[in-house]
């Protein structure tokens, strides 16, 4: 497939440039981190981003949502990335509807819908280790009645704190780093047993520490097979992936406009420092590298709605190229800016605090080169 957008990509892109500009600009993100707000994010603009049709991008239209696809999930994610949009479409619209896609017919007629319409929020409690590491589970399920009593320790929740459903990756079987024996669980977070103590990561996004303890869940509430869950998480996973590879485009591709654009107007020794050719080569290099990354992106993106066998290997290269580049292009951006650009008076430096943390999301980029080489035999 070309890695070009269709005339309806397209269409999706200008019109999530458009509302993100309007509603959530980079000077809601101030007024965010002002006024500490406690979940990151604005529950007005993901209403209204429900009302777009956002929040249902990979919702099937049997529940009520536009199937649109990973592209078009991509294409959003990338629009809130150059205007640092914080919204819980990642943790809901993305992994959340990606995971109901496993469960029965009453789990999907039960939370798609309401996925679709911007009414009940989602968060993956999977990440046990320092680093990002998903087969890593040690938080366990025992059976107990027609159910399960799950204890363990969650970190990096994203969204947390917010969310109406918990989505836990415990072990039913197993060693502690096995494959097999993980299980998925649907966990409301109001449940006896469930403590969640709210982070705020250096980017100002919601994220939560989650303890279980003797928590009770019935057979109702797992997602998939017992003992299969991992390969549904691999899943959720790689969407989550590809859609953070297209935030961080985002963040790369307003890190260089800004950049670009502050040489052409600061002036040293009596002319523009943008003139200077050793600025232009380090701006020429930063273009191409996000070109490289752009591509990389939408290859993933594709992949997925194509169901390919390659699709992981794809997601790892494009998670592991734009999170190096989204880092490179707010570094070369504050450097350029001078010292003011970690200041207040530029928003450079929140891109640098968000391509930080985008970067080790679902993995960096040592993660994702290992588990390409892994996939090649090596």
């Amino acid at each position: 497939m070309p890695l070009i957008l269709t005339d309806d990509q397209q269409m999706i892109r200008d019109s999530a440039d458009g509302f993100f500009k309007d509603e959530a600009p980079v000077a809601l993100h101030r007024q965010l981190r002002d006024s500490a707000e406690p979940n990151g994010f604005s529950r007005d603009v993901w209403a209204k981003m429900a009302e777009m049709g956002f929040a249902g991008v990979l919702v099937p239209e049997a529940h009520g949502g536009a199937d649109m696809g990973h592209v078009a999930a991509g294409i959003i994610m990338e629009a809130m990335g150059k205007n640092l949009s914080a919204a819980p479409m990642l943790s809901t619209a993305v992994l959340g509807a990606t995971a109901l896609k496993a469960g029965t017919p009453e789990q999907q007629a039960k939370y798609l819908p309401l996925i679709a319409q911007g009414a009940h929020l989602l968060a993956l409690a999977a990440d046990e280790a320092a680093r990002h590491k998903p087969n890593h589970v040690a938080t366990t399920a025992t059976p107990s009645g027609n159910g399960f009593k799950l204890n363990g320790v969650k970190g990096f929740v994203l969204d947390g704190a917010a969310a109406d459903t918990l989505i836990v990756a415990a072990r039913t079987s197993g060693e502690t780093d096995d494959h097999a024996g993980i299980t998925l669980f649907l966990v409301n977070p109001k449940a006896d047993g469930v403590k969640i103590d709210r982070r705020h990561m250096v980017d100002n996004r919601g994220a939560a520490r989650v303890t279980l303890s003797d928590v009770q869940v019935d057979g109702a509430d797992v997602l998939g097979a017992v003992g299969e869950g991992h390969a549904i998480l691999e899943k959720m996973l790689d969407a989550g992936r590809a859609c953070l590879a297209a935030e961080m485009l985002g963040v790369s591709g307003t890190s260089f406009a800004m950049t670009v654009d502050y040489l052409k107007q600061r002036e040293q020794f009596g002319q523009k420092i943008g003139s200077f050719q050793a600025l232009q080569h380090r701006a020429a290099h930063l273009f191409c590298e996000i070109e490289l990354a752009r591509s990389a992106t939408l290859k993933a993106l594709q992949a997925l709605d194509e169901g390919s066998d390659r699709a992981p290997m794809f997601v790892s290269l494009a998670k592991a190229k734009a999170g190096e580049v989204a880092i490179l292009a707010s570094n070369e951006g504050v450097q350029m800016h001078g010292g003011i650009g970690m200041t207040d008076a530029f928003d450079i430096g929140f891109f640098m605090k968000r391509a930080r943390a985008a970067q080790e999301t679902f993995g960096d980029a040592a993660f994702h080169s290992d588990r390409i080489a892994r996939q090649l035999g090596y």
